[in-house]
């Protein structure tokens, strides 16, 4: 049984790159005002060899925090909730976020996650093209499995520049 402590690369002749990631081996930042809690990077270009352009981790959202509403010009994503009870503003229409929901929003689909629970709200995020991963560490700070929350934080100052061309991975978005 491959050992849970670290991460391993297996390569077998002749087949795609194998990876195995676990939290003490995961990159995850701190995420700022309003959304707070964190994310989790497990798959991406940069961290990964990969025939696919595509990203994958978790995010944790407080209760009373939230994702602010934006959309994304290129990329499909899909969510899928493990723990917690929030909404989720899609295009002006509400939806109820619970453990086994799985949403999937295709490019130009404004959304927003509101955690209106009183525990944390926890999903798996996968995006095609990638990119979301770049703007979660632009704006976080970094994490270590286990740390303690700091106290909420700004978002940087040049927010805009990071959301704007940088990244490339949003329309637009609102506060």
């Amino acid at each position: 049984m491959t050992d849970s402590s670290n991460a391993q690369k297996v390569q077998a002749a002749g087949k795609g790159v194998v990876y195995y990631f676990n939290r003490d081996s995961e990159v995850s930042y701190w995420q700022p005002k309003p959304a707070n809690g964190h994310v989790s990077v497990c798959v991406s270009p940069g961290l990964t060899k990969m025939e696919r352009d595509l990203s994958m981790g978790t995010q944790t959202l407080p209760p009373g925090g939230r994702v602010r509403e934006h959309a994304h010009p290129a990329n499909e994503e899909i969510l899928h909730f493990i723990s917690g009870r929030g909404k989720a503003v899609i295009d002006g229409e509400a939806y109820v976020l619970e453990p086994g929901v799985t949403v999937f929003l295709g490019k130009h689909n404004s959304h927003t996650f509101i955690n209106d629970g009183d525990a944390d709200l926890h999903w798996v995020w996968f995006m095609t093209p990638s990119g979301l991963e770049n703007f979660f560490r632009d704006i976080g700070r970094p994490r270590r499995n286990g740390d303690p929350a700091p106290e909420p934080f700004e978002r940087p100052s040049d927010i805009e520049r990071i959301e704007g061309k940088e990244n490339g991975v949003f329309s637009y978005t609102r506060n």
